[in-house]
């Protein structure tokens, strides 16, 4: 799969993805202006840039988070994790009707 920023400066590709899910943390609500954020994982080496690492830019949106955005256009394009555990809140007013799996932090892992 391959994916970029808005403009098109920073462009990547990944061979496979870990897992899909949504985010209902303050932080990713905040960062994207939504309710939540549809976001997936992949390991570091199934990733890569193709284009415009040079052009990327970072935010520590929170400990051990950094949130790499495209500094011609803005656009979020991944966000990176040094190991810090990982920790998102579920908030009461977006809930699902019980067919798709809903954890109030990340799911367990396997």
């Amino acid at each position: 799969m391959k994916g970029s920023c808005h403009c098109g400066a920073v462009s990547y590709e990944l061979n496979r993805l870990d897992s899909l899910g949504h985010c209902h943390c303050i932080t990713c609500r905040k960062t994207h202006s939504a309710a939540f954020v549809t976001t997936g994982r992949v390991a570091r080496d199934n990733f890569r840039w193709i284009t415009g690492e040079d052009k990327l830019t970072a935010y520590e949106s929170s400990p051990g988070k950094q949130r790499l955005f495209c500094s011609v256009c803005g656009s979020q394009v991944v966000a990176v994790r040094d190991g810090s555990p990982n920790v998102s809140h579920d908030v009461p007013w977006l809930s699902e009707n019980g067919a798709i799996p809903s954890y109030p932090e990340w799911p367990p892992e396997k």
